[in-house]
């Protein structure tokens, strides 16, 4: 019995999903005000606009280093959702969604690379490896201008 790949309407209800978890269902991403750019493979990406409740250092209104590791792993969670589904492309959306409550991160390292300054920034994440029961991710996050703010690697258990 061959199962069927999903169909272009139920990726569009995975990827509507995927931004629903990640936008509203998160409720710590909601505090972040982040939004979900793409959820395609090879461009998962996630913005973030400044606001004075994200401020670290009140005398230079930079973005919090809290803020830019939440961002980043949480974009690193979702970089992964996204290559579970390109893995497994005979589950259909619930299926996928399932495998979240499943998902948790065991590791996140972040460089710093410079002060976190900028009207928004932009998150990307790439998973670097996706085992049956960890998975591994690369994330980078970037100012208005483009200027690399910090990068990231993680590790999540997947199952």
């Amino acid at each position: 019995m061959t199962l069927a790949l999903r169909s272009a309407d139920e990726q569009a209800r995975l990827d509507a999903a995927l931004v629903d978890l990640f936008e509203h269902k998160i409720a710590f991403n909601q505090v972040l005000g982040l939004k979900i750019a793409s959820v395609r493979p090879g461009d998962v990406r996630g913005l973030i606009t400044m606001k004075p409740e994200l401020v670290g250092h009140y005398s230079y209104g930079r973005l919090h280093g809290g803020v830019i590791s939440a961002v980043l792993d949480a974009m690193g969670g979702l970089a992964l959702m996204v290559g579970i589904a390109e893995r497994h492309p005979h589950d259909n959306m619930l299926q996928v969604m399932q495998r979240f409550s499943r998902m948790g991160t065991i590791d996140l390292r972040v460089d710093y690379l410079r002060p976190g300054l900028g009207r928004h920034f932009v998150a990307s994440a790439e998973p670097t490896r996706l085992g049956g029961r960890i998975g591994s991710t690369q994330m980078r996050l970037v100012n208005d201008e483009g200027t690399l703010i910090a990068t990231a690697a993680a590790a999540y258990v997947v199952a």
